[in-house]
């Protein structure tokens, strides 16, 4: 409730009281009970569409330099905000116009109002923005709960078992959790082979907020033992990020990238919730059609991502790489203990309360016909346990 008066609807409220006619809100209720809404989708005209994991709010602006009590890093209302990794997309052309479909899909799910494409002359790619990849074929996954009429879609569930399960040498993740079960034991999987890649997890130290932590970050314990106890070749690594004064940067960004081949960037996280329970957009590249050039690019892009983590330059990155043949050894010859650098995520164990939390996976469902009956379950486990 209070944060609601600076988060959530009230400003839009507000906004469509100030210019009217001009802003349009709709509050989507055509969702299972206690889903998300939780795709990061602003198309303009058809002509450009930007799809990743910023939500449109406060506390999500940063440099790549992620400086300590950066003063450029306040709200509106003044208040200091932390540093915040995040990451997004921005396409044009026939990639534009599918993603604005998609939102006038969701338009007329929440309001029975359909609207038609828009068909303009203009092109408002950003000035200054530098494109990475033209002319390619891109993917766009989604995930979407069955819903009444609408049929459950697991596509980014479904994309990033198939990136795990074919990568060669490395998986390399960016996620705000690392929650769900059925990516995790697709890693332990590939951990348990021989010859399987190395999987470099970047979380941030903890879930915001107290209530997110007691759920989230459980499970993430409860996994990371999982998946550890199947790493016998000490090929899995989940750290979080700090910047030059040791200060932790949350990490909020949605990033898969397998080798050299396929990279996926969108709104979907390493949760339950992400794969089938809550809507999510995913873009994904793959590196078919002029396979050098694009696997140069994905490459590159990790590549400063992790230089990006490290404090370093892209090109530090790719030598240590060379010479070590591992991702992993090039992180452990670069990474710093003081000033910027990555640390290792503490093991610890759960308390009986937090296993139960972890297992029960109410704020965290895999399903919409899962939710009724992990509440049950929980509340009869915490009734035996309150007894006991």
């Amino acid at each position: 409730m209070v944060n609601s008066v600076t988060r959530g609807e009230t400003p839009f409220y507000i906004l469509s009281w100030m210019f009217s006619k001009r802003i349009q809100l709709k509050l989507d209720g055509a969702h299972p009970s206690m889903s998300a809404h939780h795709m990061k989708l602003l198309v303009i005209d058809d002509r450009i569409a930007f799809c990743g994991g910023i939500d449109m709010t406060v506390a999500r602006w940063d440099t790549r330099d992620h400086l300590d009590k950066d003063t450029r890093r306040r709200s509106p209302m003044g208040f200091a905000q932390g540093p915040w990794h995040d990451a997004t997309t921005c396409v044009s052309g026939p990639a534009a116009a599918t993603l604005g479909e998609l939102a006038r899909i969701r338009w007329e799910l929440a309001t029975g109002e359909k609207l038609k494409p828009v068909d303009v002359p203009s092109d408002p790619w950003p000035e200054g923005l530098e494109v990475d990849v033209e002319n390619i074929k891109i993917g766009i996954a989604r995930t979407q709960p069955e819903y009444e009429e609408q049929h459950q879609a697991s596509e980014i569930q479904a994309a990033k078992l198939a990136m795990i399960k074919t990568a060669r040498k490395s998986v390399y993740i960016e996620s705000q959790y690392f929650a769900s079960r059925v990516i995790a034991e697709a890693i332990a999987e590939r951990l348990a082979e021989e010859d399987g890649p190395e999987v470099l997890v970047i979380n941030p130290e903890g879930a915001e907020g107290w209530l997110e932590a007691k759920f989230m970050d459980s499970a993430r314990i409860r996994l990371m033992k999982l998946v550890r106890e199947a790493d016998r070749h000490g090929r899995f690594r989940l750290l979080y990020p700090v910047n030059g004064a040791r200060t932790s940067i949350y990490v909020h960004a949605k990033i898969m990238i397998t080798d050299d081949r396929v990279l996926k960037l969108g709104s979907a996280n390493l949760n339950n919730r992400s794969m089938g329970y809550d809507t999510e957009c995913d873009i994904i590249i793959e590196s078919r059609e002029d396979g050098d050039f694009i696997s140069r690019k994905i490459l590159a892009l990790r590549n400063g991502l992790v230089a990006e983590h490290l404090g370093r330059e892209p090109y530090e990155i790719e030598i240590e790489i060379e010479k070590h043949g591992s991702l992993f050894k090039a992180i452990d010859a670069l990474n710093r203990t003081d000033g910027r650098g990555l640390v290792e995520v503490p093991m610890r164990e759960l308390t009986p309360d937090e296993e139960m939390l972890a297992e029960s996976g109410i704020a965290d469902p895999e399903q919409p016909i899962e939710v009724a009956n992990r509440m049950s379950g929980y509340l009869l486990r915490r009734r035996r346990y309150t007894h006991a």
